[in-house]
């Protein structure tokens, strides 16, 4: 039997009583606020938020509205047409430099040796083995502007590869298998949870994954809110991350129910699903955001110094980052 909830624990206690204060009133004397949020078939923590009861209890609710290509997530939640997206920090650091209204206000997923954000897949036959193979080679990823871009042009520009040689292709993950199968590519980058896939197709070659590339730092996939409906609905917005952030500690704690959850979702053989990890109460911190203002400013995608972390991120809306603070204050003065 699928056990789909953990026992409380005095932090998620904690959380609960910080986010119901915050409430004016209880769920069933509110109007229900409801999210946009797309439907996609992905390991995603609101699908698993959901199913795992974390939004009883609130006023706050999602609506899904249907698949959402990948590179369209970031564009919409900026224009409001979806509230919430998880998309990598690139994107949004783009964003926010073209005047996108748009905040991430949670961290994402942990790259970890056994979990990694993203593989590199060639074929058995094809003798590409090295970061050097990639010249004159066609490699499939899911978009421009994110981490297969910006990761892998820093990781082959590191080992001597002229990334101009290369010749990129975006391909969505869940085709970009088969892509490499058929020799339409010769390289494929690949998210789970297609990744694990690709992983047991005995015609491919794992070349390495993004834990070899920058140990993770590069592979956090954050959650973003529209501006306005922030500033519209904060309570909302705390309801959505203490939920996802319960649901990221319950996936840490239980990897294999998680899995299995995944493929349920999805119709897929839970063999091929991969464990994910996600930060520890999805709290944000400066290192992540700050390494793609890096590479952005260094590759002349933005202006120096025109976008700072804190404009790209907030923990006002965890409540398991206010708690930290409040302890961090408390034993200052104590101290």
């Amino acid at each position: 039997m699928l056990l789909l909830q953990s026992g409380c624990n005095s932090r998620d206690a904690a959380a609960n009583a910080a986010t119901s204060a915050a409430s004016t009133s209880t769920a069933e004397a509110t109007k229900v606020t409801y999210f946009k949020y797309p439907d996609n078939p992905a390991f995603d923590l609101v699908y698993l938020a959901d199913k795992l009861g974390y939004f009883d209890g609130t006023s706050t609710r999602p609506r899904y509205v249907g698949k959402v290509s990948a590179p369209q997530i970031i564009p919409l939640v900026g224009t409001g047409e979806i509230d919430f997206g998880t998309r990598m920090v690139p994107l949004v650091i783009s964003a926010i430099a073209s005047g996108a209204d748009i905040k991430v206000v949670s961290a994402g997923g942990e790259t970890l040796p056994d979990a990694p954000h993203m593989k590199y897949f060639s074929r058995k036959d094809s003798g590409i083995r090295q970061p050097k193979d990639f010249e004159g080679k066609t490699v499939a990823f899911n978009s421009f502007g994110a981490c297969a871009e910006f990761v892998t042009k820093k990781y082959l520009s590191q080992h001597g590869v002229d990334v101009s040689k290369v010749n990129w292709l975006v391909v969505p993950d869940n085709q970009s298998q088969q892509a490499l199968v058929t020799k339409n590519v010769d390289v494929a980058i690949i998210h789970p949870p297609f990744s694990g896939a690709a992983e047991h197709d005995p015609q491919l070659h794992k070349l390495w994954s993004d834990w070899d590339e920058d140990h993770g730092l590069g592979g956090m996939a954050p959650y973003s809110v529209n501006g306005a409906f922030a500033r519209a609905h904060p309570q909302a917005v705390r309801d959505f991350v203490t939920a996802i952030a319960k649901a990221g500690n319950w996936v840490n704690a239980h990897p294999d129910e998680a899995r299995k959850l995944t493929a349920e979702r999805l119709g897929i053989d839970v063999d091929v699903v991969e464990r994910y990890a996600y930060v520890k109460d999805l709290v944000v911190t400066t290192p992540p955001i700050q390494y793609y203002i890096d590479i952005l400013e260094q590759a002349g995608k933005i202006p120096k110094g025109k976008v700072k972390v804190e404009d790209v991120y907030t923990n006002e809306f965890n409540p398991y980052a206010q708690q930290k603070s409040a302890k961090n204050a408390a034993a200052e003065a104590a101290s």
